[in-house]
């Protein structure tokens, strides 16, 4: 079981779930216990974004640095789920490698974990059938994303309406024990686990429920709209800022972005200065400060240029290495390819033992 020490703990609004959200904190303290599987994955959509670096991937270092030998971890590239948004092929096979590319190059090293394409792995796909088959359309029919990205449209894919249970595959197919992920999957996290205890009550007891790490940074939202969050989709770029991004497109972006017409001092409220505080937030998740930290860092800046200037500085400093490491990789498919192949062999092993039990406690084999 993976806790937090001291005053870091904090219960987080979903069944079995941990968090520290905006407050100083040292990947040092975490702790995971022996023999602990942790599993996570993430869309091939393109390049990796601020919001998917603080809200995901860099929690996934954290992990992979303080897992314990005997432990696992696992962190795959989903690009079955990929496929509720139609795209093209050609685009599909780009973006999968861009987030292999991605992953390694915010340095998670995948000697400690298994970096795989959920495709690679056909027991996801078997599973999934299974588990539809102990799954209510009527949870699924409530689910926040899909309502959101239908938007009650009859032309809308079997296959988005039923990821969730795809999604549940993915983690119970490793038997996880904890899984990190952003605040706006926590419902799913809850599927999974019903789903599980759906199994376990209609055969035998086969799957752990996993519990939830919440990423310990609010969610990032658009620089030119903070009413919603950063995304690869939004048709105005200049709202989103990619790790892989030089200097000066950072600098240009964050020059532009929505702030307010005060300018004597700058302090976190969400309600009455949603861009402003976006940028604290931004400020708190790269440097792991408090808010009430940054607010004091910058209480001393005298205009927004100063306070643009200094958010630039602060992630162009994050990112330097990882656009760096992206560059070189990107530069190196079959390396890629071979880190993929190493990690659906790897995948497929585990994979494999858990179908074994699936298909004897539900009468398959």
């Amino acid at each position: 079981m993976l806790r937090f020490r001291g005053s870091a703990i904090k219960k987080g609004l979903v069944r079995g779930a941990s968090t520290v959200k905006n407050t100083e904190f040292d990947p040092k303290s975490l702790h995971i216990a022996d023999n602990s599987t942790i599993y996570s994955a993430i869309q091939p959509t393109g390049k990796f974004h601020l919001g998917n670096y603080l809200g995901a991937v860099r929690v996934w270092r954290d992990l992979c640095e303080v897992a314990p030998a005997n432990s696992t971890v696992i962190y795959g590239v989903a690009d079955l789920h990929a496929m509720t948004i139609p795209k093209s092929a050609d685009e599909l096979r780009k973006f999968r490698y861009e987030a292999i590319a991605s992953i390694l190059s915010t340095g998670i090293d995948h000697d400690k974990a298994i970096v795989y394409h959920q495709s690679g792995v056909p027991q996801h796909a078997e599973l999934n059938w299974i588990l539809s088959c102990v799954s209510g359309i009527g949870y699924l029919g409530r689910m926040t994303q899909w309502k959101s990205k239908s938007k009650g449209s009859d032309s809308a894919s079997l296959g988005l309406f039923a990821y969730p249970v795809l999604q549940a595959a993915d983690i119970l197919l490793f038997k996880s024990t904890q899984v990190p992920v952003g605040d706006d999957q926590s419902q799913h996290l809850e599927l999974c686990r019903h789903i599980a205890e759906q199994f376990n009550k209609k055969f035998e007891n086969t799957f752990p429920l996993p519990t939830t790490i919440l990423a310990p940074t609010k969610k990032i939202l658009s620089l030119k709209d903070p009413s919603k969050k950063m995304s690869k989709s939004d048709p105005d770029q200049a709202s989103t800022i990619y790790i892989t991004e030089e200097p000066d497109a950072i600098a240009k972006k964050i020059k532009k972005a929505v702030t307010d017409s005060i300018s004597d001092h700058f302090s976190y409220d969400p309600i009455n200065r949603p861009g402003v505080s976006n940028m604290i937030n931004i400020i708190s998740g790269v440097q792991r400060k408090p808010i009430e930290q940054v607010e004091q860092d910058i209480a001393n800046l005298k205009d927004h240029k100063a306070f643009k200037d200094y958010v630039t500085e602060v992630i162009v400093e994050e990112f330097k290495p990882t656009r760096e490491e992206y560059n070189r990789l990107i530069q190196d498919p079959q390396y890629l390819h071979s880190i993929v192949q190493k990690g659906n062999r790897r995948a497929q092993e585990i994979a494999e033992k858990t179908m074994k039990e699936v298909r004897k406690n539900s009468g398959l084999d």
